[in-house]
């Protein structure tokens, strides 16, 4: 199979969706788009799939690792079962922007929408970016079909006027999660919580992870408790775990109920440390691999868009499970290392025997062995000597600064 990074919804409806296992998941019914203001191209949210029992579920494109001729591979972790229910601001592409009439700019002649193409960008996101229209025909005979790009035509976009929380979010669409979040503290308390309502869980999550846990705590009681526990899902799970622990006990252990229990698992084991130590400062979701792992499957690994710069900065090799915790932990290699050498070596031959840390591990301590070895991303190895987690020197810079960074950041 050849992974392609553009194709036409029309021909991914019916397409098998496989797990990393090959097990298959259900089929694609429909793609999800968040139309903008003014004529640039809408962001691919993610895919319609329909599972067991004609149950519609949502699957974020973040998940999806490659669209092939006959079918969709998704990354490995859980898959969210809950069924999919259409949003504010959410566009199906085939349930509603096929036939749409539209304008072709250049000639000023009505059209209907036949098909759109998505294209996967540098960064790894999928955006619309073509349209197949037709023109009307005359009786008996079909008119004409062209191939347009997204902004030459007119009709489709969200209109530039009105309170809705649809046209904001749309025009905040291309700040990074930290500048979105500063706008959103800027925003009177109501409108917050619209705007904070009409978006995807998946840029939700990652706006929270941006705010003062005051903020985070406000906005997410805001929500429907089943949504709430939907974000919490998409949000990394160090970050689930200190947004909880600023709750009450009854209010975190609700949320924690409804979510997904493989989703909830590792938040819970995060939430017994204490947050000034390497446990309650770290991810449980770091790149592990086997140790018959190729240095072309590392490489692979660390191309994931969702893991951020410094978790793709190395790989940590365990025993089965690959899971935190995980088997025996053997040692981690660095992605400079892992460049240097040929595709098909083991991982486990170049690997680094640097001690790791402890759960308990205060953050001074850590905070000494990030500056010592020069480190981005360090292992977290509990007393059995299986993998916990990783921290990552984001995380410990959050805590070195004073509590109230990002607020004097948004003033500044």
């Amino acid at each position: 199979m050849s992974t392609v990074t553009r194709a036409y919804v029309s021909r991914l409806a019916g397409l098998t969706v496989f797990d990393p296992n090959g097990d298959r998941v259900g089929k694609v019914r429909d793609v999800v788009v968040a139309l903008r203001v003014g004529t640039a191209c809408p962001r691919v949210l993610g895919l319609v799939v329909e599972v067991v029992a004609r149950r519609r579920i949502f699957v974020p494109m973040g998940r999806v690792t490659a669209l092939d001729p006959g079918a969709v591979m998704l990354a490995s972790g859980t898959i969210n079962l809950k069924r999919f229910e259409q949003r504010a601001g959410e566009t199906l592409v085939l349930g509603e922007l096929l036939d749409r009439q539209v304008t072709i700019d250049e000639s000023g002649r009505p059209a209907h929408v036949v098909d759109a193409g998505m294209e996967q960008t540098r960064t790894g996101d999928w955006i619309l970016s073509r349209l197949a229209v037709q023109e009307p025909g005359r009786i008996g005979r079909r008119g004409q079909l062209h191939q347009v790009a997204w902004d030459e035509v007119t009709g489709l976009a969200l209109p530039e006027s009105g309170q809705g929380a649809e046209t904001l979010i749309a025009t905040y669409r291309e700040l990074n999660a930290a500048d979105m979040a500063h706008a959103l503290q800027e925003l009177p308390i109501k409108r917050r919580h619209e705007v904070a309502e009409a978006m995807d869980d998946e840029r939700l999550a990652d706006v929270l992870g941006e705010l003062p846990e005051a903020d985070q705590v406000v906005i997410l009681g805001t929500l429907d408790e089943s949504r709430a526990a939907d974000v919490l899902e998409e949000m990394d799970p160090d970050d689930a775990a200190d947004l909880l622990s600023e709750m009450t006990n009854v209010d975190r252990n609700r949320l924690l109920e409804l979510m997904e229990p493989d989703e909830a698992e590792p938040v819970r084991q995060l939430l017994k440390y204490s947050e000034d130590t390497a446990g309650g400062m770290m991810t449980s979701e770091p790149v592990i691999l086997a140790p018959d792992a190729t240095i072309a499957e590392a490489l692979a690994r660390v191309r994931e868009p969702e893991l951020t710069p410094a978790l793709a900065s190395q790989v940590y090799v365990c025993r089965p499970p690959s899971a935190t915790p995980t088997g025996r932990y053997l040692g981690l290699a660095h992605i400079q290392r892992l460049l240097r050498e040929p595709p098909s070596t083991l991982v486990s031959g170049v690997l680094d025997d640097l001690e790791p840390l402890r759960p308990e591990a205060p953050l001074a301590e850590v905070t000494h062995y990030f500056a010592t070895y020069n480190l981005v991303a360090a292992p977290v190895v509990d007393e059995q000597g299986r993998l916990v987690g990783a921290v990552s020197v984001d995380d410990v810079l959050d805590h070195l600064l004073p509590d109230d960074w990002r607020e004097r950041a948004r003033r500044g």
